[in-house]
């Protein structure tokens, strides 16, 4: 077989330790060790499976705790100071084995940012400080701030045995390799920090004393696991907090350990949910954000320090992006998290020709997506973490292979189709234009929604190979449906756009939102948006960027961004192309001169001059024209999804469709 991306599916043997590809899961927190002593359960090696079955080379457990009593800032976190565990962790290292995979663990002290909640003494670091994250956490609980207390040598040397204990536990359990997770802000990091380490022993003050801590660390591991064992390192490198590390710098502590270690694992940014969380966006990147954000950094080190093996991370979305990194000689592996979240099965869905079949990640608002407590985190995955329903990742066959019509061609409907080919239905979609996509195509305009293009690229692909009979440009009649006499309908119908009959919304220069993006309508030079929550600021951001001067008017004091993911760094977009933003005020009239607004509060009246007046207020479903269809089958067999059900985002839509087919 012919194979398109050589460079990522050429192995490679390190310390006599065979990689089958140059692809890792990149350390996801993992949420399944056991809650009470936090060793491996059958829940914890069932969840990796997922990925180690989808083809990666390695699957990397991250936050694992050297010492849980000192480190904890996770529930069921995976605790690796009590030999005990070596046991249970030889479970998971077999269920990787055997799928061609290194089990690996990433090795962590998280040094400040555990609670003293959770350990019932203060936090250990480099030095003692308060941190931003304690200040936050001491006014909620109604406490003084406590700050960090400063390692001791004796207890540094305690924390060192720890590391090395960890990782000859995990040679113990039978895997090859090990991650030291020296990134994100974490204990080592600390010690490498200048703003964390004030230090004044051979511990503080120059970056070699900086960096003693790490080297330390890395020789014990050496001397405990011997020479046929891989250390990975994992590293920031840049912080971009102003008084952290800095590229640079970074540079020259790389030179400092990269003779430790075997492959050194480029990542960015602080981890810092409580304190300032501002600085892990760097670390995990939204829509908004460039793709393949840390590849520049990885290069660069590769260019400094050629004979070191390095793996890079961040935004890197499917296998023919790793193929262009590794044949570039910008990395020699290539991590991903969410977009294997997104579909576990992508390795192996490239190694075998079915690239048309991946599901591409939206980078929207999933982060560690390992929790058993939570639900529908990942939008376009909604088989994540459903293991236990589903042990091989795919719905059962149908006891009996029915006739089901589909009646839309959006998210839900593209979706439902899936799912019922999984079944082993015979399945027929009528889509009334000529295209798949519904409102995914009006809502890609903007620079910055690559992702939702790569996800309607999907649909179009999936749509063109995936053996259904697709109907577009037939329009599904009730008659048509009941000739055909289908044992089950979905429909699929969508939505339409909410224009509130105010005086002058029929007027020729008020229009849809989306419509003005991708230019299906003019848009004026002064343009008033109505709607300030994720489709109206977009569209702000969009339009300003071109030049437009916009004002977004929402009758709510206070809208709610976070269902982007990107909520923080919209704003910033609105601040930087001067959107003018006014919330608690609602639109009364357009007329000759613009938009016409009552403030809710003060009953205060303003014009807000505009060319063009663009609504983004909502979608209406289309109950109606779907319920049309509801005879068209036994009624019992009807159902509706997606946003002519409850209008959404794509995650709904996803997730409707699921919860449709899985049981027809």
């Amino acid at each position: 077989m012919n194979n398109k991306y050589p460079h990522v599916y050429d192995p490679i043997i390190i310390r006599d330790v065979l990689f089958k590809n140059r692809l890792e899961q990149a350390p996801p927190g993992c949420f399944f060790a056991g809650d009470d002593r936090g060793f491996v359960t059958d829940d914890f090696v069932n969840y990796f499976r997922q990925y180690a079955r989808g083809g990666v080379a390695v699957c990397t457990v991250g936050n694992c705790s050297i010492d849980i009593t000192e480190s904890s800032d996770e529930p069921r976190q995976l605790q690796l100071s009590d030999p005990e565990c070596v046991g249970p962790l030889r479970f998971f290292a077999e269920m990787c084995e055997s799928y061609g995979a290194h089990g690996s663990l990433e090795l962590t002290h998280n040094g400040k940012d555990t609670a003293f909640e959770s350990i019932n003494h203060p936090p250990y670091s480099a030095s003692s400080f308060i941190t931003a994250a304690e200040l936050k956490r001491s006014k909620l609980l109604g406490r003084d701030p406590i700050p960090t207390v400063e390692m001791t040598r004796a207890h540094i040397a305690q924390t060192v045995r720890k590391y090395a204990d960890a990782a000859y536990y995990c040679k113990l359990a039978g895997m090859k390799m090990c991650m030291v997770h020296g990134a994100h802000g974490n204990l080592i990091a600390q010690f490498a920090s200048p703003l964390f380490n004030k230090r004044t022993d051979e511990y503080g003050g120059s970056l070699e004393n900086r960096a003693r801590f790490a080297l330390e660390i890395l020789d014990a591991i050496r001397a405990r696991v011997g020479e046929d064992f891989v250390i990975e390192y994992r590293i920031s490198a840049e912080e971009f907090h102003p008084d952290q590390m800095h590229f640079e710098e970074t540079l020259k502590f790389i030179g400092i350990i990269k003779d430790k270690v075997d492959i050194l694992h480029v990542s960015a940014g602080l981890h810092d949910v409580w304190g300032e969380p501002y600085w892990m966006r760097f670390m995990l990147q939204n829509y908004t954000m460039p793709r393949q954000y840390n590849v520049h950094f990885a290069e660069k080190i590769k260019k400094a320090y050629p004979d070191l093996l390095v793996a890079t991370v961040g935004s890197i979305k499917d296998v023919a992006m790793a193929e262009e990194i590794i044949a570039s000689g910008k990395a020699d592996f290539v991590a991903m998290n969410r977009a294997l979240h997104a579909d576990y099965d992508m390795p192996r869905k490239y190694a075998e020709g079915r690239e048309w079949e991946h599901m591409p990640c939206l980078r929207c608002r999933c982060f560690r997506m390992a929790s058993p407590h939570s639900a529908k985190l990942c939008s376009v995955n909604p088989m994540w973490g459903r293991f236990r329903e589903y042990p091989e990742g795919k719905l059962p066959r149908a006891g009996v292979r029915k006739k089901v019509a589909v009646i839309g061609g959006g998210p839900a409907g593209i979706e439902s189709v899936k799912w019922l080919l999984q079944r082993g239905h015979d399945v027929t979609l009528y889509e009334k234009s000529d295209k798949v996509g519904g409102h995914i195509r009006d809502a890609v305009a903007a620079p910055f929604k690559a992702d939702l293009r790569d996800y309607l690229r999907y649909m179009e692909d999936f749509a063109a190979n995936c053996g259904a009979r697709i109907l577009t440009g037939t329009e599904a009649t009730p008659e048509l449906l009941e000739a055909e006499n289908y044992d089950s309908i979905i429909a699929a119908v969508g939505a339409d756009p909410i224009i509130p009959q105010i005086p002058g919304y029929d007027r020729p220069n008020v229009h849809w939102a989306p419509d003005a993006e991708n230019g299906i309508v003019e848009c004026g030079e002064n343009v008033v948006i109505v709607g300030g929550a994720v489709l109206g600021t977009e569209a702000s951001v969009n339009l300003a960027s071109e030049g437009k001067n916009v004002t977004v008017i929402d009758m709510a004091e206070t809208v709610d961004l976070t269902s982007s993911g990107g909520a923080m760094d919209l704003m910033e977009m609105t601040e930087k192309y001067k959107v003018k933003r006014y919330l608690g005020w609602k639109i009364t009239e357009i007329n000759d001169i613009g938009a016409v607004a009552r403030n809710a509060a003060t009953q205060e009246i303003k014009v807000f001059p505009a060319d063009t007046v663009l609504f983004a207020a909502g979608l209406r479903p289309r109950r109606d024209i779907a319920l049309e269809f509801y005879n068209s089958c036994p009624p019992s067999n009807f159902i509706m999804i997606g946003d002519c059900a409850s209008p959404g985002d794509v995650r709904g839509a996803v997730w409707s469709a699921f919860e449709a087919a899985r049981y027809i």
